[in-house]
């Protein structure tokens, strides 16, 4: 899904960006050092981004929307008394890679999966120019050692998109797993780019996993989390695609299953205005009948 579609499908509901989009960032500090940048006032930034300072290197996790670029630059000044000096990004959507221009033309280096930086490189709303483009790329996993921390960089396979990174700061006990978590709401699987259910399920799983009941996770939208959260959120998922399993095996057309609303329990709880209970359905549909 490139950033102008997803951009146009979060705002959808309201009257211009001026009503949705932020002027400012805040943050919350997870650990010692490791900060949670999300948009000022309630406004969306982007997705959730990751920051770590220290006195070696400022390592910044995702950008968030390309017209925020500025004002992120000023929010990791005011945190870490210097500009970043790598940037990782977790998938390729525009709300976590859009100020990567801006951020390499500060100096910044771009570090990603290979699929990330091959599905960029061919989507002319994100290939803005060379340093929108991850300058280095890894196919499985890599550890950078920074600031007295071990953050060790893994891809997770077919989950949200076919490039997720998901990044475990070992030391700190802090995991950001970029979109693989959608904190309490339904997750946006992005079938169209790789993503699959099974893959989404399997990577919340390893993530649960590695963590222990002290771990905190950056969510790519929504609030830090725990491992109970994470594990919530996966039963859910889990859940509803059993229910909308039972009515295809019932022999059921994807528009009776869309009328019979199977995920109505979760309405009130998981729906909101981009990934609604209808639509998770339908990826639920269609991921279930396309591994037939």
């Amino acid at each position: 899904m490139n950033k102008l579609a997803l951009l146009l499908a979060l705002a959808a509901p309201l009257a211009s960006a001026q009503d949705w989009m932020a002027t400012s960032h805040e943050h919350v500090e997870v650990v010692p050092n490791i900060y949670m940048l999300t948009g000022a006032e309630g406004k969306m930034a982007g997705g959730a981004i990751g920051l770590l300072v220290g006195d070696e290197y400022v390592v910044l996790i995702d950008d968030g929307f390309n017209p925020l670029g500025p004002t992120l630059h000023d929010k990791i000044v005011e945190l870490a008394g210097r500009p970043a000096d790598f940037i990782i990004s977790t998938h390729a959507h525009g709300d976590h890679t859009g100020a990567n221009q801006f951020f390499a033309e500060q100096g910044a280096i771009i570090v990603a999966h290979d699929n990330l930086r091959s599905r960029m490189a061919t989507d002319p709303q994100q290939n803005t120019g060379p340093g929108a483009l991850p300058v280095i790329t890894f196919s499985d996993e890599m550890t950078f050692h920074v600031n007295g921390q071990e953050a060790y960089v893994f891809h997770i396979h077919a989950a949200h998109t076919d490039g997720d990174a998901a990044i475990l700061f070992r030391d700190a006990n802090v995991i950001a797993p970029g979109d693989l978590l959608f904190r309490g709401v339904f997750p946006f699987i992005d079938l169209d780019s790789g993503g699959s259910v099974a893959g989404y399920k399997a990577g919340m799983q390893k993530l649960i996993d590695m963590a222990d009941e002290e771990t905190k996770f950056i969510s790519g939208h929504g609030p830090v989390a725990t491992r109970a959260d994470v594990q919530q959120d996966l039963n859910m998922l889990v859940d509803a695609e059993s229910l909308v399993r039972t009515l295809i095996d019932k022999g059921m057309t994807s528009e009776q299953i869309i009328a019979a609303n199977p995920l109505q329990k979760y309405d009130e709880t998981y729906s909101w205005n981009f990934i609604t209970t209808e639509r998770m359905t339908q990826t639920l549909i269609r991921s279930l009948t396309e591994e037939k």
